[in-house]
C-alpha cells in the first residue's frame, strides 16, 4: 500500500475529519516532526509524514513501533 504522505497542514485535515473535536494542534504535528519523533521526507521547504505513522504514534504507539 503506498504511504498517505502529507504536509502537517494535510495531516492535521485528516485527523480532524476523523475526529473534529480533536485536541491535535498544527503546533503539535510540526514539534512532532522538528524534534525527530516523527519521521518525515523533506520535499524542498515542506516536510512530509506518512499521516498512518503519525495516527499510529498519537494511538499511542511507541517510538520503536513508528520508527520500524
Amino acid at each position: 500500500m503506498t504511504p498517505r504522505m502529507r504536509t502537517a497542514e494535510g495531516a492535521l485535515q485528516i485527523i480532524k475529519a476523523e475526529d473534529p473535536q480533536t485536541a491535535v494542534t498544527l503546533r503539535q504535528i510540526r514539534a512532532l516532526i522538528n524534534t525527530g519523533t516523527i519521521p518525515h521526507i523533506p520535499v524542498g521547504r515542506k516536510k512530509l509524514v506518512n499521516v498512518d505513522t503519525l495516527l499510529a504514534y498519537l494511538g499511542g504507539a511507541n517510538e520503536m513501533e513508528v520508527t520500524a
